[in-house]
């Protein structure tokens, strides 16, 4: 009875209006397709209306203009894409026309079999002198005949490349004819993408023939493909081709006023730059002293025993696992030094990146300013600022601080802004329409929604800032990173594993606590 009646009730629905059914306005449409390509107009609305009626597989259409034009034809119509998707394809044919046609084939083995010739030559003119002295000539002899026979391979190999010419040219021609026929075929299915792409946003496509776009495209096409195709031509490229001219002169002179700008700045500003080093060496010689100074088993104690409070029973079994294979091997003071400067930097970058998120999250202004510098400091690589944090700072563990500030500091300032940026306005209207202030906005609202992308932020910055510790010890510092170091300059395999099995187990240890901690206080939430 069930099935009675959801049948009837299925037969009952009216049936969906199928594709086909849709009335589309021709005379609209039409309209519009001249509007976009404005030259050639009922060539194209033939060919749009044939696309748009092809239901199944690719729509059969030929573009004469784009097959005789090439890629021209696709830069008078702003088709970019298609324009240099053809023009590096037909590089490639105009590359082989030209070494069946002009190519100097063969070229490099006729040098060889000269060289080889003239080499032989000179051994068996020292074979006579040496017949004509009464000595034994058959070494100059041998020698002779075998650059002899050398150069006749190389001859027969520099005449079987230039028998390859003609089917070169062949296969160059016949390449550019596919990717014409190609570009007659696909030019339709690209311009029609473009037209609808034109239809959503008409201001940031091109439509109809551009001139300028045209002459754009003709000037590539003239600084491109000759150049191009005349270097993989012929064979005495000059230099100036291959080679930038550059001046050897910049280069010293550019160099030489960096290191007297560097220079003077460290030595104007010498007084801040030790303040500095004083800072953050007071910070980590008073980490140092909670962990290496205190009793080991206190330390091992208290570690599990906030692992255990922090992340449960599992995290604090591994944690205790970890130790135990730290202090073992003999690695308990400079893995404990190795905890105290990721942890000096790790709270420096908090202290100082939290409040710079918070603020560019609540400022596009200032992010977009400071958003190039956190670029530069994510991508440049640590041993190019490493150079004159040297100059400024010396070396060490503090210099090696800052530079692991430095990497490891833009992804709290980023997450945090993301949170920030993403707490909804309504909770924030909200929590004003009741009288809260700006302070109690961000402590009690906007902070709290925005603690899962901080802690995200700081646990991220905690894995970069170890990342560092073998950088670190290229200038200086200490830590497990010397023990690589070590290892890598003696390709002391056995002792550089060991000490990376530290390493990652002390960066595991900490992203574990961390993890877990967020995430009860998550669950308490």
């Amino acid at each position: 009875m069930a099935d009675e009646v959801l049948h009837a009730n299925v037969a009952a629905r009216p049936a969906a209006p199928a594709v086909a059914d849709i009335e589309v306005d021709r005379a609209e449409l039409d309209a519009s397709i001249a509007n976009f390509v404005q030259q050639n107009a009922g060539y194209y609305q033939r060919i749009f209306h044939k696309i748009h009626d092809n239901t199944s597989g690719i729509p059969l259409t030929f573009n004469k203009a784009a097959a005789l034009l090439g890629p021209l034809w696709a830069a008078a119509r702003g088709v970019w894409g298609l324009f240099w998707g053809f023009l590096i394809l037909e590089i490639i044919a105009w590359v082989q026309i030209g070494r069946g046609t002009w190519g100097e084939l063969g070229a490099e083995s006729l040098q060889q079999a000269v060289r080889q010739e003239t080499r032989a030559q000179q051994f068996l003119e020292r074979a006579e002198a040496a017949r004509a002295a009464g000595e034994d000539p058959s070494r100059f002899e041998t020698l002779g005949n075998n650059l002899m026979r050398a150069a006749e391979r190389s001859r027969e190999a520099a005449d079987a490349a230039a028998a390859d010419a003609l089917m070169i040219l062949a296969s160059g021609l016949i390449l550019l004819l596919i990717l014409r026929v190609a570009q007659g075929i696909w030019s339709n299915i690209a311009y029609e993408k473009q037209y609808s792409d034109w239809r959503v946003t008409p201001e940031r496509v091109p439509s109809g023939v551009n001139r300028l776009n045209t002459l754009f495209g003709a000037v590539l096409v003239v600084a491109v493909m000759p150049l191009t195709v005349y270097r993989f031509t012929v064979e005495n490229v000059p230099d100036y081709l291959t080679a930038f001219p550059a001046n050897s002169d910049y280069y010293t002179n550019t160099a030489r006023w960096l290191e007297g700008q560097i220079d003077s700045a460290a030595s104007a500003g010498a007084g801040t730059f030790d303040g500095i080093v004083f800072g953050v060496r007071s910070i980590l010689d008073t980490v140092s002293l909670a962990l290496i100074g205190t009793p080991w088993p206190v330390v091992m104690t208290v570690i599990c025993v906030i692992a255990w409070r922090s992340a449960g029973p599992r995290v604090a079994i591994f944690t205790a696992a970890a130790l135990a294979y730290i202090a073992f091997l003999g690695y308990w003071e400079i893995a404990m030094e190795t905890v105290a400067l990721v942890g000096a930097a790790v709270v420096l970058c908090v202290i100082i990146g939290i409040p710079l998120g918070i603020w560019f999250g609540k400022s596009m202004r200032a992010y977009k300013l400071a958003e190039p510098v956190l670029d530069l400091m994510q991508t440049l690589p640590a041993f190019v600022y490493l150079i004159p944090i040297i100059a400024f700072f010396g070396t060490g563990n503090p210099p090696g601080i800052l530079a692991t500030i430095i990497f490891g500091m833009p992804p709290v300032i980023r997450l945090t802004a993301l949170g920030v940026r993403g707490v909804p306005d309504t909770i924030k209207e909200a929590a004003s329409a009741f009288g809260a202030s700006n302070w109690q906005i961000l402590r009690d609202v906007e902070i709290p929604l925005a603690l899962p992308s901080i802690m995200t932020g700081v646990n991220q910055t905690i894995l970069m800032c170890l990342s560092m510790v073998v950088i670190i010890s290229l200038i200086g510092g200490g830590g497990l990173g010397q023990v690589i170091l070590e290892a890598l300059q003696f390709a002391a395999k056995g002792p550089g594993l060991l000490g990376g099995f530290a390493i990652l187990f002390v960066a595991m240890v900490i992203d574990r606590i961390v993890q877990g901690a967020f995430r009860r206080a998550d669950l308490k939430r």
